[in-house]
């Protein structure tokens, strides 16, 4: 009995690893043009005044607190997205939220506070 417990729980435990794969590629920060001539969008996720203050040329902004309150408002669905913040775990909370939604989507590792390139 003891060894059946043991076997369940390490395939529970396999199962669960499996389960949590992400469905999409990390960047570093430096990979974004070569992303955006690739036909993908920038997608800011900080919050609007954040993203007033400074972004990426060519970027849309859509706040990941949108995004957790299902809001998809003026995403394609067929859309091309590299997600970017500030410093990289709001992006990885919003490419996970648009993987669910299966829209096709690169997270970058960093975030603005590693930017060196030009800004808006």
């Amino acid at each position: 009995m003891k060894r059946m417990m043991s076997l369940l729980l390490m395939v529970m435990m396999v199962m669960a690893a499996c389960g949590s794969e992400e469905t999409y590629q990390t960047i570093d920060i430096e990979d974004i043009p070569t992303k955006v001539d690739e036909g993908f969008t920038v997608l800011d996720v900080r919050e609007t005044s954040e993203f007033e203050a400074g972004h990426i040329p060519g970027a849309s902004n859509k706040p990941l607190s949108e995004l957790q309150q299902g809001n998809l408002e003026g995403l394609d669905s067929k859309g091309k997205y590299v997600v970017i913040c500030q410093s990289g775990n709001r992006s990885k909370q919003a490419s996970d939220i648009l993987a669910k939604e299966n829209i096709e989507i690169v997270n970058v590792s960093e975030g603005m506070s590693s930017w060196t390139g030009e800004v808006e």
